[in-house]
């Protein structure tokens, strides 16, 4: 296959939301396709009609789209290979459950529902697992479309297969049965449905999660039922929750990809992050901060792990605020005035803000902590929360009247950050210690015990303004 143009392809159901192991799944599928300049397919495998869940499909594309991954063919835009929902494609899988009906591999379900939940109880009791080819008719009638379709396996045996990788892999005979290829509704199911699309849209590389390897034997049944060469088989590293016990769910993270995007985190970041869960660069970089561009460039299937890989929030948080720091100033301040009332968006506050914050969202939190109030209202102050450790009363009276008459001295044009550090520090370095001038001068300005520093406050509010909160804590 070292010859043939790389197709990838990410077929999810339209039954939710879109959450981080699909999206995962989909962005190792794109990188891969995107490194070998390759084709990448979104298909829509909607044959589940029961559990089908109204704008989930608008949702998947939005999610994708959010996080950076575009397609070279699907439901949206078209393509060779349309129409792109399964749900559209029933006349091609009909045509191949007739090739195998002609072959003697596929028949009509003959049994009722009833009829099946007596065979499994009966397994139950006798303590042996329910396969249905135990219970397989010895004649067949001819498939109407009004009973399910069922997989004859032609041969019971052990599979071994390799997978990109895990590597060498096999399962027993236990892992056959006679599968259903087509429902009583009409739809197919998953396990026929995806091998007749991928043959004839050309998908060279499967990704998916290690839940489907125990149905790979009844996969490789089928193309070897219908004279198909399999794809390259390629089972990611399941997502693990913090612990690194077990799989995310839903409780420790997995959680719609959309969520993410509501509080704040750059989708430059959320793919970085995704891509770092089950796959490194492997020697040639040690970095962990990477555009997608580098990212494709580096993407090798040999560097993708067996092991699972951890959802580290805390990683997630830092990665996003390594992204943050690459944008320009007009684009940091856009974002956090998007959070900040009308009112109180001061060009002058992007600094303080940026310095605080690792996420959009924490604006919002902050806004509504009332951590910018300082800026906007003068603090109510204790006046015994002035004194610096065991400096007296009398001594901070002295040391603010002291700023006060320097920072009088500066013109309004001079009452800026680095002016305004440059004659308080000039004080505080002549007294036994610089907190007995810089902490009262924090506290009259703030209110707070912690805050930005004095001079960037003094700046932000003004030369009126700082000087009438220190004359106010004499």
């Amino acid at each position: 296959m070292s010859d043939t143009k790389v197709v990838t392809r990410f077929a999810p159901s339209p039954t939710g939301f879109m959450h981080v192991g699909g999206v995962r799944t989909a962005l190792f599928a794109w990188l891969f396709a995107r490194k070998n300049k390759g084709t990448f397919i979104l298909r829509i495998e909607d044959t589940d009609k029961a559990r089908e869940v109204a704008g989930s499909i608008d949702h998947i594309i939005e999610s994708l789209k959010w996080i950076g991954i575009d397609w070279d063919e699907g439901p949206d835009i078209g393509g060779p290979h349309a129409p792109y929902k399964q749900s559209e494609r029933l006349d091609s899988y009909k045509k191949y459950a007739q090739i195998l009906i002609e072959k003697g591999l596929a028949y009509p379900d003959p049994y009722t529902s009833e009829e099946l939940e007596a065979f499994r109880k009966k397994a139950e009791v006798e303590k042996r697992p329910f396969l249905y080819r135990d219970y397989r008719p010895e004649s067949f009638r001819k498939w109407d479309g009004t009973k399910a379709l069922r997989f004859k396996t032609p041969e019971i045996k052990s599979y071994k297969w390799t997978d990109a990788v895990r590597g060498e892999l096999s399962a027993g005979p236990e892992a056959l049965d006679d599968f259903i290829l087509i429902k009583s509704d009409g739809y197919p199911t998953y396990n026929f449905a995806h091998i007749i699309d991928d043959l004839e849209m050309g998908v060279t590389h499967i990704m998916r999660a290690d839940e489907f390897i125990s149905s790979t034997p009844k996969f490789l049944s089928l193309y070897d039922a219908l004279s198909i060469m399999p794809p390259v088989l390629v089972t990611l590293p399941p997502i693990l929750g913090e612990a690194g016990t077990k799989k995310l769910g839903k409780r420790d993270g997995a959680k719609d990809i959309l969520d993410y995007k509501k509080e704040g985190y750059l989708p430059e970041a959320m793919l970085n992050f995704l891509a770092f869960i089950g796959w490194n660069p492997g020697e040639g970089d040690n970095r962990e901060v990477l555009t997608k561009e580098e990212i494709i460039n580096f993407f090798d299937l040999k560097h993708v792990q067996r092991a699972g890989g951890k959802f580290n929030e805390e990683k997630l948080i830092w990665l996003n605020k390594e992204h943050m720091k690459k944008l320009s100033q007009k684009e940091i301040e856009k974002n956090i005035f998007e959070y900040l009332p009308s009112e109180i968006r001061n060009p002058k506050l992007i600094p303080v803000i940026f310095d605080r914050i690792s996420k959009w969202s924490d604006v919002k939190e902050m806004v509504a902590g009332g951590e910018f109030d300082l800026f906007f209202k003068a603090p109510q102050i204790n006046k015994i929360k002035l004194i610096y450790k065991k400096t007296s009363q009398e001594k901070i009276t002295e040391n603010l009247k002291l700023a006060i008459k320097s920072l009088e001295s500066l013109s309004d044009d001079e009452f800026i950050t680095e002016k305004i550090k440059e004659v308080l520090i000039k004080i505080a370095d002549g007294l036994e210690s610089r907190g007995e001038l810089l902490h009262p001068v924090r506290y009259a300005l703030s209110g707070k015990d912690q805050s930005p520093d004095p001079f960037i406050i003094a700046s932000i509010i003004g030369k009126n303004e700082t000087l009438s909160r220190l004359q106010k804590a004499i």
